[in-house]
């Protein structure tokens, strides 16, 4: 949405008056323009306001008749420039990574190249004239729009609406119309009003030097060229086109400028590519369980981001998967989901949910339709163009076949189940205008629209506050006690996981290195000194205040993936650690029921036991 300003406005007004003086100059002043006389160069007079040309024809009236064809052609040339340059631009985003490289290198060899020599090298092809000269200037024009367009959608490819619009198996024409374009519009139209002044300065500049527009024809560029050679005798015949012209690109200028100024300020992952590889044999998998990952491998280039990650999820089960930034939690859950960023790669021995292979590619219904994702962040979640209602009914009406209105009701009664008021009001608003917790009640709404078998929460309650963050966790424990619905919950906070799950994943560096019930979390028989230093680290209020544990801090800072020792990666923060920890990567030993650690010293506690 576009404020109002008065540079738009008086920009606006000035382009209308001489839209319409483009309209009727040819059938009011046409004669005249035409019109031969014997007053051959003659100066300014009552008579000739700007005087005559060699021919004795008024130079006022061919100037105001030549605003048609002036305008014509310099809203074609800018309406070809923005087509070739925004379908290129968005284009080399919705192809696959082979076709944007190449068509990012296209862009930037055409824009290091200036407009005018484009112009030239199209207009010398196709040869002196009208035409050509406005393909020359809107091919001339395009790497501009182009060049904008591509970072501009670059900003708005990743977010996590597009990831999910990719997720629901919406066409790359669809995401392009719907979810790109939208959200990249305005400063697209400040580029055009630009384009429209430079395109409007470069025909003239042609049509100047003889190779736009040909006699009998004339615009504003031929009629300044013709102006030229009486200059120093009748200079007022080159000021009228001069002014015209100018006059023109300032009053496009200002429309550019109002609509900068006025643009609405709420305004503003391509799918992974997941590959089936050889590895060693699968260990004893669990018959019953809805969702299996086994080893599980995320990398970036030759830097392993998760390494050798599995686990189950089982029917109706919440599974928490716990741990500091950076250990591996997301794209674990981005993996599964298959939306991991085009420059990451998946690999794992097997990846399945229930009967569908997650490896395999394929079936975008049951992906759209089975699993549910809902974002750390709703803001950048929800597409900002478009309204609640769009957004919320697209997966019902292309995966569930449902009608407009039979999916705006289901769609209603989806925000009143999360406790959304005005459900029917909601929907006809855009994202920005729902509160944080709004959007993140919307965002679990339309997560559990299809009803999917497996709920992944990326994080939802952490930029809430803890009242909101209650209801949060609230409706998820609602949701899986009604429907059933499995979850794999992502969170750096141990307590928030403890109070919501069945079964608690610790990560670390990218390796799970502790999986228990979350019984034994609260009980405190967690085994691996990573556990237990989070357990230390989270605050309590069930001790009094002096005679309550004392907080404690995990010294250092997890390595960078790239720096990860080929031994324990907690080793250098452990106060248990032993020789082998820096050489031998645990392996995860049997501590309990369902209760796995990887940890030489758990592990040696447990032979001790044994023996």
């Amino acid at each position: 949405m576009i404020r109002s300003s008065r540079g738009l406005a008086a920009g606006l007004a000035g382009l209308g008056l001489i839209a319409v003086l483009a309209v009727a100059a040819p059938l009011v002043w046409g004669g005249d323009a035409a019109h031969l006389s014997g007053a051959a160069r003659e100066g300014v007079s009552g008579e000739h306001w700007l005087g005559t040309d060699a021919l004795g024809r008024d130079v006022l009236a061919r100037t105001l008749v030549a605003t048609r064809l002036t305008l014509v052609m310099t809203v074609i040339a800018t309406a070809i420039a923005g087509t070739i340059g925004v379908l290129l631009g968005t284009a080399v985003w919705v192809a696959g990574p082979r076709v944007r490289e190449i068509g990012l290198r296209l862009i930037d060899v055409m824009v290091s190249y200036p407009a005018i020599i484009l112009a030239l090298a199209v207009a010398a092809i196709l040869g002196a004239g009208t035409v050509a000269a406005v393909v020359a200037i809107g091919v001339a024009w395009s790497p501009a729009f182009a060049r904008l367009t591509a970072n501009l959608a670059a900003s708005v490819a990743g977010r996590d609406f597009v990831s999910a619009a990719r997720l629901l198996g919406v066409p790359p024409h669809r995401i392009l119309v719907r979810h790109l374009l939208p959200n990249i519009a305005e400063p697209l139209l400040v580029l055009l009003s630009v384009a429209f002044a430079g395109t409007l300065t470069a025909l003239s500049g042609l049509s100047f030097i003889g190779l736009g527009v040909q006699a009998p024809s004339y615009d504003w560029g031929a009629l300044l060229n013709t102006g030229l050679d009486a200059l120093y005798t009748n200079p007022a015949e080159a000021l009228g086109p001069a002014v015209a012209i100018t006059l023109t690109g300032v009053l496009a200028g200002f429309v550019g400028d109002g609509l900068a100024a006025g643009a609405d300020p709420h305004r503003v992952g391509i799918p992974g590519r997941v590959k089936k590889v050889p590895l060693p044999a699968a260990p004893p998998e669990d018959d019953g369980a809805l969702l299996t990952v086994d080893g599980l491998c995320v990398s970036a280039g030759d830097v392993d981001l998760v390494d050798g990650v599995s686990f189950t999820v089982r029917p109706g089960e919440i599974v928490g998967v716990v741990g500091e930034s950076g250990s591996g939690k997301s794209l674990t859950a981005m993996a599964v989901a298959r939306l991991l960023p085009d420059t990451v790669t998946a690999d794992a021995r097997a990846l399945r949910l229930d009967d569908l292979d997650l490896l395999a590619g394929a079936a975008p219904d049951r992906l759209a339709t089975e699993i549910g994702v809902v974002y750390q962040d709703p803001a950048a979640s929800f597409n900002p163009a478009l309204r609640i209602g769009g957004q919320l009914t697209e997966v019902l009406r292309r995966h569930r076949g449902l009608g407009r209105r039979a999916a705006r009701e289901r769609a209603a009664e989806a925000l009143d189940a999360v406790r959304i008021t005005r459900p029917e009001a909601r929907l006809r608003q855009h994202p920005h205008e729902l509160s944080g917790g709004m959007r993140q009640r919307a965002m679990i709404a339309s997560a559990l629209l299809t009803g999917p078998r497996l709920l992944i929460a990326d994080e939802p309650t952490t930029a809430l506050d803890v009242t909101v963050q209650a209801e949060i966790l609230e409706l998820l424990r609602e949701a899986n006690r009604r429907d059933g619905t499995a979850m794999l919950f992502i969170s750096h906070d141990i307590g928030v996981i403890a109070s919501l799950c069945h079964r608690v994943l610790v990560m670390y560096a990218g390796r799970i290195v502790e999986e228990l019930p979350v019984a034994d979390l609260a009980a405190g028989r967690a085994r691996h000194p990573y556990t237990r230093a989070l357990l230390d680290a989270t605050p309590r209020l069930d001790t009094d205040g002096d005679g309550g544990a004392e907080l404690t801090t995990i010294p250092g800072r997890p390595p960078a993936p790239a720096d990860r020792p080929a031994g324990c990666a907690f080793a250098s923060r452990c106060a248990l650690v032993m020789p082998r920890c820096t050489e031998e990567r645990p392996a995860a030993v049997a501590v309990g029921t369902d209760h796995r650690a990887a940890c030489h010293a758990v592990a040696l506690t447990v032979e001790e036991t044994a023996s």
